[in-house]
């Protein structure tokens, strides 16, 4: 089974989240995509962020339980590093190949991640674009590391039988919305 892994705060899910979703499923090939609601991102601060089941239930909202499932797994994992979370995940689902799917704006700040390098050894990373990321996160230190094992986007069903390191970037239509947008637009958030 292919499974897309799509990891976040989920503060509120939206429309782009979905756009993620749908694209990874469709250029990946992909059975399911997992929408990995975070306990808690250790780079992001706790201020402003809603409880985990009001996020669960928003990304909930986005996904149709089938093959677009949100989950809190990594609370049920005890997990708050990606790069733990992928080892459980493997450990306990050996039979399945997972595809790590990222926006731009992660790839540009991947190397601030426990683990970064090795996350990128051992799973396979598709990067979708963001608004105003997308050409540095292509220049940024992540990209230039593993430049060698970019893979063409023409290539990138083949991508979850791949080994690793292997990663493609998707150049699909970027989605404008952000949950940040959306917290300042009903909560009246100061940029």
């Amino acid at each position: 089974m292919r499974i897309g892994l799509l990891g976040g705060s989920f503060n509120p899910a939206h429309a782009g989240h979905r756009h993620i979703a749908d694209a990874a499923l469709r250029l990946l090939r992909l059975d399911q995509v997992w929408l990995m609601v975070s306990p808690g991102n250790p780079l992001k601060h706790a201020a402003g962020m809603a409880p985990l089941a009001k996020r669960l239930a928003s990304a909930r909202a986005i996904g149709d339980g089938r093959r677009i499932i949100a989950t809190d797994i990594e609370r049920a994992l005890g997990t708050r590093y990606t790069q733990d979370t992928l080892a459980v995940l493997r450990q306990r689902f050996p039979r399945a190949r997972f595809v790590w799917l990222m926006g731009a704006d992660n790839l540009e700040q991947f190397p601030r991640w426990r683990g970064w390098d090795g996350i990128a050894r051992t799973t396979q990373i598709a990067v979708l674009p963001r608004p105003t990321y997308t050409h540095r996160a292509l220049a940024g230190q992540a990209a230039r590391r593993w430049h060698s094992r970019r893979i063409p986007a023409r290539a990138a069903a083949l991508l979850a039988v791949l080994p690793s390191p292997s990663w493609v970037f998707l150049p699909v239509r970027q989605h404008g919305l952000s949950a940040t947008q959306i917290r300042r637009m009903t909560l009246g958030e100061d940029p």
